[in-house]
């Protein structure tokens, strides 16, 4: 139970694009960060979503879920409390989704964030 709350800890800091280095800091390519989680992070107008934070969490995406999974994960940040439906749920498909976005979040975590 802590891992998953840990885990929905991600989600949401993900979902108040808080914080961030460039692409060029982290590694990533801004060539790379067109996309779902990119166009939806810069529309949940928060204070801290830049070009440059959106697109290297767009691009840590594009390494590790699935064009679907994206799609899917984009609605958190316009409604964090899907994340915690999901997380909540426990069917097999949803855990199974939940593992690739947590595995996702920490990945964005490291190399997105100061």
């Amino acid at each position: 139970m802590i891992q998953r709350g840990v885990a929905l800890g991600l989600v949401l800091t993900l979902a108040a694009c808080g914080g961030g280095r460039s692409e060029r800091e982290s590694g990533t390519e801004a060539r790379a960060a067109n996309g779902p989680i990119a166009y939806a992070c810069l529309l949940a107008d928060r204070r801290a979503a830049t070009r440059q934070l959106c697109g290297c969490v767009q691009a840590v995406a594009n390494e590790t879920l699935s064009r679907s999974d994206q799609r899917r994960g984009a609605d958190f940040f316009r409604d964090p409390a899907l994340a915690h439906a999901v997380w909540r749920s426990q069917t097999p498909a949803d855990d199974a989704f939940w593992d690739r976005w947590k595995a996702f979040a920490a990945s964005a975590q490291k190399t997105c964030r100061k």
